[in-house]
Parts: structure tokens; sequence; C-alpha cells
């Protein structure tokens, strides 16, 4: 699986993820939370062009400084896009790590969590080629920073919340590869057919 994320202009890449969230997070009810705050332009959608891991600890720690001091109101959360750097999905591993360890050293572990997203996700111990992987996959490297206080509130209203990772992938198990594409074709260009 290859992405060529370098040569798209952060317009583009904006408006990629922006349908990517659209299509498919909301468009599959992968994330019943998602739509709320998209309808109501809370998400904050910010690229990173960083072509090296430090400056990309930087961007996150830039990002994670603008929602911190942002009203919940406006920001509710945010997705931070990379279209230079983490492109191979252990490089972004390792920038995960280190966004995690730079929000604990911000000492705002416990205020804002992070949920990891990349074009070739594979979850530990599972086939590369399960459809599971895709309830992570995006078109593009990015860190979703999550506010846990307003997280802990939705999941106090919601109704069996632990059940939905399981949901999902049983929903994408019954679509299949075929039945993703065809909610948003576009995506074979990002995720061709393994071989």
């Amino acid at each position: 699986m290859s992405t060529d994320t370098q040569h798209l202009s952060p317009d583009a890449a904006l408006e990629l993820t922006r349908q990517w969230v659209d299509k498919i997070v909301i468009g599959l009810n992968l994330c019943p939370f998602a739509a709320p705050d998209q309808r109501a332009g809370r998400v904050r959608y910010a690229l990173s062009e960083a072509t090296s891991e430090e400056q990309a600890v930087a961007d996150f720690l830039s990002e994670l400084e603008t929602i911190q001091q942002a009203d919940e109101t406006v920001v509710a959360t945010t997705l931070l896009v990379f279209t230079h750097t983490a492109q191979d999905f252990h490089r972004y591993l390792d920038l995960l790590d280190q966004c995690q360890f730079a929000l604990e050293r911000a000492g705002l572990e416990g205020v804002f969590q992070l949920a990891s997203f990349h074009p070739e996700y594979c979850f530990a111990g599972v086939d590369p080629d399960h459809i599971s992987h895709w309830t992570n996959r995006s078109p593009l490297p990015m860190i979703h920073i999550i506010r846990e206080g307003q997280m802990s509130r939705i999941l106090a209203r919601f109704k069996d919340a632990h059940q939905i990772p399981e949901r999902n992938i049983a929903r994408l198990e019954q679509m299949g590869r075929e039945g993703l594409l065809g909610q948003w074709p576009e995506l074979a260009s990002y995720w061709p057919k393994s071989d």
C-alpha cells in the first residue's frame, strides 16, 4: 500500500481528510460521536508539512496548545494531518510515541488523549489483509487529539460504548472491501488491493 501525499496541496490534503471523516467515519457511523461536532464546525483540521520527526512533534505541541487554549464549544477536537513525515507505518508509530511522551511531559495526560490513524494501519497480531485495520485507516497519517473530559461525558450517555470497536469490525466484515470502496471510490487510489 502506498500513498503519494507529498504532492498534495495543503488545501487538498485537508479536504481529503474532511471527505474521509464525512464518508467513512460519519458515513459508516464508525464514531457515533463525530457527527455533531463535524456539523457544528468544532472539528479542527490542522496540517503538518514537517519533513523531520522533530518538527512534526513541534507541530503537535503547537496544536496541543491551540486546543488547550480554545473553548470546547469552538474546538472540540483536532485532527493533525502529516503530509511528509510518518508515511511509513512503523515510523508513524515512533512519531506517535514521541507525541504521547510530549503530551505527558506537558502535564496533559488525563486532559487529552491521542487516537491514531494511518493509511497502512495494522493491529498487532492480525492478518495484514484483514478488513478490521480499515477502522483506523485514513488517507493520510494523522493524530487525533481528544479532550478526555468531553469523551467521558459522551461515553457516560452512550449505551454499550465498549462494543463500538467490535461493532465497527463486524460492519466492515459484512461490507467487504468492495462495499467499503463503494461508499467512497476514491479510497481505491490510496488503498490499492493487496497482491
